[in-house]
């Protein structure tokens, strides 16, 4: 625990050097592409992902830092997928940000930097570590938020993504100070000894569990405290709404299993009750509000609030009648779903950009009418993408929604029994504004008749994402094992 170690963090040294590479090579690149740098940067996320999996293959769990930093199955594997999502994103953005004046070496720079940011969540074993991490992540997303200084709504959600994620790391930094207060420690393994062992400081604790709570909610966009979502998802250029709404979720979750399961999971009976009340809000909120958007950004924010909801029902299982026999089922069904979820959602915001040209934005509804007269193809993909998140069987979404509800279930509490029952109506009620979506691409008359032009690499990378929600879908059975070695690995070290 005390040594330095520093073959643990082998992929984060890389990335922090590349991208020191990359905004060096970008001073001396002339081409308006940006051709260079954007390679450049694919290619190292293509060799930290590849890193990150190999570790992940090896499954060891590894010291760092002194202590600070934990190299473990979990991290590995959702590090990789994120290097994938930032990866993907980055396919999707080029020639979208190419007609905007946004394809510059800032957009590839702050796309490493946040995900290098994400990295170091992902492996935090420290209350410092987590927050260094987190405002390395969020730091660069504002800046890419605010990258087309020109536009006036563009700024304006950076303006609201800044304070109001200023004011979510407040809750989370109260909330850890609070928490070392109570235990004289910032080491997460170190808080789980304390709080096992019993101490006075009972009432200081669940203050502070509160506030890391409040926190974490803030960065999944869960209600009450989702206010930032639907304005910054719709207000923020398209390519980096995805950005934001693929990788950091991943990063979201792995905190939340380290401060809450690894670090409080003594205290799992006071956050559980807190994580019910956001998944309930999360999903009616979610659910009920996206059925009155036309703006289509806006609707799929308020479907991430409602996904995210799911997503905490998983986390509530963990612990029932003070054992945590279900506890590596229930948190390995969130994961999934987690991971699942930033499938489909790189595949959605993919075939907006997609959908978007020189002067337009494809941000309402109505501009994705006859999409199945214009290009056959891209509708049945964004369909497979409509249904995954719907939870329509057979496409990845439906077998995540399952996992958790097979989760919920297996408890044998009638409590988490009525859960189940009330996130399946609620998920019904929802499944209309995505077959919506479905109807207006099949049955509406296209206001432009242009066939959809996109540059290849585009095409096989959308064919790939639309597959993979297939594939997922029918032989889900590789990834939610792969979530479930990550999962018991981290609940044994």
């Amino acid at each position: 625990m005390n040594d330095m170690n520093w073959l643990a963090i082998y992929p984060e040294i890389l990335l922090l050097a590349m991208g020191c590479v990359v905004a060096l090579v970008d001073l001396w690149v002339t081409d308006e592409q940006r051709r260079p740098t954007y390679w450049l940067t694919q290619l190292t996320l293509a060799i930290v992902a590849g890193l990150h999996f190999s570790y992940f293959d090896a499954g060891l769990t590894t010291y760092a830092m002194q202590g600070m930093v934990v190299a473990d199955p979990m991290g590995h594997l959702l590090a990789g997928f994120a290097c994938i999502a930032t990866l993907v994103t980055l396919v999707y953005a080029r020639p979208y940000a190419g007609v905007r004046e946004m394809l510059k070496g800032e957009l590839f720079i702050l796309s490493l930097f946040a995900l290098l940011g994400i990295n170091v969540m992902l492996s935090a074993n420290n209350f410092l570590v987590v927050y260094l991490g987190l405002e390395l992540m969020s730091l660069s997303l504002y800046a890419l938020v605010a990258l087309r200084r020109d536009n006036a709504i563009a700024t304006e959600a950076a303006m609201k993504y800044f304070v109001l994620g200023a004011l979510a790391s407040g809750f989370l930094l109260y909330g850890l100070s609070m928490m070392y207060g109570a235990t004289g420690s910032l080491s997460i393994p170190q808080v789980f000894d304390v709080i096992s062992q019993g101490v006075p400081n009972a009432s200081v604790l669940v203050f502070g569990v509160v506030f890391v709570v409040a926190g974490l909610a803030f960065k999944l966009g869960a209600a009450p405290f989702h206010m930032w979502v639907p304005d910054v998802y719709q207000g923020a250029p398209t390519a980096v709404t995805l950005l934001i709404g693929a990788a950091p979720k991943l990063a979201a979750f792995a905190i939340t299993v380290r401060l809450l399961v690894e670090g409080m999971i003594g205290l799992a009976v006071d956050w559980q009750q807190m994580l019910v009340v956001l998944s309930v809000l999360s999903l009616l909120i979610g659910n009920l509000a996206a059925i009155a958007q036309s703006n289509l950004k806006r609707m799929l924010a308020y479907s991430t609030i409602a996904n995210m909801g799911f997503m905490l029902l998983g986390m509530t299982a963990g612990v029932v009648n003070n054992n945590t026999l279900s506890a590596a089922n229930a948190y390995s069904s969130a994961m999934f779903y987690t991971v699942t979820y930033v499938l489909t959602t790189l595949g959605t915001f993919g075939m907006v950009i997609l959908l978007s040209r020189q002067g337009h934005e494809a941000e309402e509804i109505k501009d994705l009418a006859g999409l199945a007269k214009r290009s056959p193809w891209f509708a049945l993909v964004m369909t497979m993408f409509m249904f995954s998140l719907a939870g329509v069987p057979p496409m990845v979404g439906f077998h995540a929604k399952l996992a958790v509800l097979q989760a919920l279930v297996s408890t044998n509490v009638p409590f988490y029994l009525w859960l189940a029952v009330f996130a399946v109506v609620v998920s019904l009620v929802g499944a209309f504004y995505y077959l919506r979506v479905v109807k207006v691409m099949f049955f509406d008359e296209p206001t432009d008749a242009a066939a959809i032009a996109a540059p290849t690499d585009v095409r096989l990378v959308m064919t790939l994402n639309g597959a993979a929600v297939l594939v997922f879908g029918l032989l889900p059975g590789g990834l939610l094992d792969l979530c479930k070695i990550a999962i018991r690995q981290a609940l044994t070290t």
